[in-house]
C-alpha cells in the first residue's frame, strides 16, 4: 500500500511540473511567435523605456542663469517666482466669443421669463436696459478674463528663476522619444516657435550638437530673446556662445517653403487668445515642419486640451497651402491616431507626464522637483512607413504598481482604449513581467496578442 502512495505522489508531481512547463512553453511560443521585443537589451533598457533619470541644467546655462539673477537684484525674487509659476499652472484658455454669446443670450431669456411673471405697469424700455446690464455683470462676474503675459527684463528674470529648469525638464523628456525611438535622426535645422529663454535649443544640442548647424529661435519678446542670446554667452557680452549658429528672431521666417528638421513649441500655444489662433498657428508651424513637430504644454486639462486640438487639427483638417504632400502621422505619446480617451466625460484627468529635475540653487528651492507636462510629436510619414511592425506597444499612463508577484499596469492601448492589466510571469511571459516591473510612467510596453481576458477598460484612474 505504501509503494501504490509513492508511486501515486511521484505521478501526481510529474504531472504538475508537465503543466507548469507547458504553460511556460506556450507562453514562450506566444512571445517568440512574434519579434524580440528586447532587442538584446536588458529588461530594465528595454525600447519601450523613455524615462529619464534627474535632470540638471547643463553647467554653462546653470552658470549663466545664476550669474544674471544675482545681477539683475530683483525684489522678493523666491515670492514672485512662486506667483509666477502658480499663475502659469493655473491659467486656463479664453473664453470663446461664441460661448460667451450662447451664455449671454441664455442669460438674457432666464431674466426676461423671470420679469415677464412679475410684469406691473413697468416701463419696457427701462426693463430691457436693466437685464442687458444684469447680463453684462453677471458676465463680467463668472467669466475668465485671460490676458496676455508680456515679459520685460524683470519679469523675464523672474520667469528665469521659475521655470528654465522644469522647462528644460519637459522638452528633454519629450526629445528623448525621439532620440530613442529613432537614433538615426541626425537635424541639421531647428525651429524654436515661442522660444523664451531657449531651453529648446539648450535640449536639442545636448542630443544632436553634432548634426545641427541652424537654430531659429522665434519670440516676440525683445526682452527674452536678449536674455536667452546672454545665456548662451554665459552672461558675457563680448564671449562667443556657448552652442553657435543660433539665430533669434520675432517673427517666423517669411518664405512659406522655409522647412526645418525640427520644429518646437514649448508653452507657446497657452499663450495664444483662441481656437482659430492655436489652429492658424499650429498649420505654419507643421508647414515649416520637414521631420518632426514637437508641442508640449503645462499637464493639465487645459494643456491636454490644447494638445488634442492641435493634433486633430493636423490629422484630420485639410490644410489649404500644401508645399510638402506627406501626411502627419501621431509618433508620441498615442499609440494610435483615434479620439483621445480621455476627453470622455467620465474622466477628470488629462493624460500627462512627470519628470524628476534639480531647480536653480536659490533659496528655498535646493531640493529636487517634479515638472508634470503633456506633450505631442507628429512625424511627416511616407507611404506605407506608418505601419506598425512585429507588436504593438501601449503607454503608461499612471504609475506602475508594484506586488508580490504581479503588477497593475494602466495603459492606453493601440486599440484606442485605456486598460488596466495586470501582468504577471505566468500568464505574460517572463520577460514581459520583468520588463512591465521595470518600467514606469510614460513608458512603453508591448502588447501580446491573446490576454485581452486579462485587461479591464479603465474608466478613470
Amino acid at each position: 500500500m505504501a509503494s501504490r502512495r509513492y508511486g501515486a505522489c511521484v505521478l501526481y508531481q510529474r504531472v504538475a511540473v508537465l503543466k507548469m512547463m507547458c504553460r511556460g512553453m506556450s507562453a514562450a511560443a506566444d512571445l517568440q511567435s512574434q519579434v524580440d521585443f528586447l532587442k538584446g537589451e536588458p529588461h530594465r533598457k528595454h525600447p519601450g523605456v523613455t524615462n529619464l533619470k534627474t535632470l540638471q541644467l547643463p553647467e554653462e546655462l546653470q552658470t549663466a542663469a545664476r550669474s544674471i539673477i544675482q545681477r539683475a537684484a530683483v525684489p522678493r525674487l523666491t515670492d514672485r517666482a512662486h506667483s509666477l509659476t502658480n499663475f502659469l499652472w493655473s491659467r486656463k484658455s479664453a473664453v470663446e466669443e461664441s460661448s460667451l454669446r450662447k451664455k449671454a443670450v441664455k442669460l438674457e431669456k432666464e431674466l426676461w421669463e423671470k420679469a415677464m411673471d412679475k410684469r406691473g405697469d413697468i416701463d419696457e424700455q427701462l426693463l430691457e436696459d436693466r437685464i442687458r446690464k444684469k447680463v453684462f455683470s453677471e458676465l463680467k462676474r463668472t467669466t475668465y478674463h485671460w490676458k496676455t503675459t508680456k515679459y520685460d527684463e524683470e519679469l523675464g528674470v523672474v520667469y528665469m528663476a521659475s521655470r528654465l529648469a522644469g522647462g528644460y525638464a519637459a522638452v528633454k523628456r519629450a526629445l528623448n522619444e525621439i532620440k530613442k525611438k529613432n537614433p538615426s535622426f541626425a537635424p541639421q535645422s531647428l525651429l524654436d516657435f515661442g522660444s523664451g529663454l531657449g531651453t529648446v535649443v539648450w535640449a536639442s544640442h545636448s542630443y544632436w550638437g553634432d548634426s545641427l548647424k541652424e537654430m531659429v529661435c522665434v519670440d516676440s519678446s525683445g526682452p527674452m530673446n536678449i536674455l536667452a542670446e546672454r545665456l548662451l554667452k554665459g552672461d558675457e557680452e563680448r564671449d562667443e556662445p556657448h552652442i553657435k549658429q543660433v539665430y533669434f528672431r520675432q517673427f517666423l521666417p517669411v518664405s512659406p517653403k522655409v522647412q526645418f528638421d525640427l520644429v518646437v513649441a514649448a508653452f507657446t500655444l497657452s499663450e495664444l487668445l483662441n481656437v482659430k489662433e492655436r489652429e492658424d498657428t499650429v498649420l505654419t508651424l507643421w508647414r515649416k515642419t520637414s521631420s518632426y513637430l514637437v508641442l508640449v504644454e503645462n499637464g493639465t486639462k487645459e494643456g491636454h486640451q490644447m494638445l488634442m486640438e492641435a493634433r486633430d487639427t493636423l490629422l484630420k483638417k485639410q490644410d489649404k497651402i500644401v508645399h510638402d504632400i506627406r501626411p502627419a502621422a501621431v509618433f508620441a505619446p498615442c499609440p494610435h491616431e483615434l479620439t483621445c480617451p480621455k476627453l470622455s466625460s467620465g474622466f477628470t484627468t488629462p493624460c500627462n507626464f512627470h519628470q524628476m529635475y534639480q531647480p536653480l540653487p536659490l533659496p528655498g528651492r535646493n531640493e529636487r522637483q517634479t515638472e508634470k507636462f503633456s506633450y505631442l510629436i507628429l512625424a511627416r510619414t511616407e507611404p506605407g512607413e506608418a505601419e506598425s511592425e512585429g507588436l504593438d506597444w501601449a503607454r503608461l499612463i499612471s504609475p506602475v504598481q508594484r506586488r508580490t508577484r504581479h503588477v497593475h499596469c494602466r495603459m492606453c492601448c493601440p486599440d484606442g482604449k485605456l486598460q488596466h492589466l495586470v501582468i504577471t510571469a505566468r500568464k505574460h511571459s517572463r520577460d514581459l513581467y520583468r520588463c512591465a516591473r521595470s518600467s514606469d510612467w510614460g513608458d512603453q510596453l508591448p502588447m501580446i496578442p491573446g490576454n485581452d481576458k486579462d485587461a479591464e477598460s479603465d474608466s478613470e484612474e
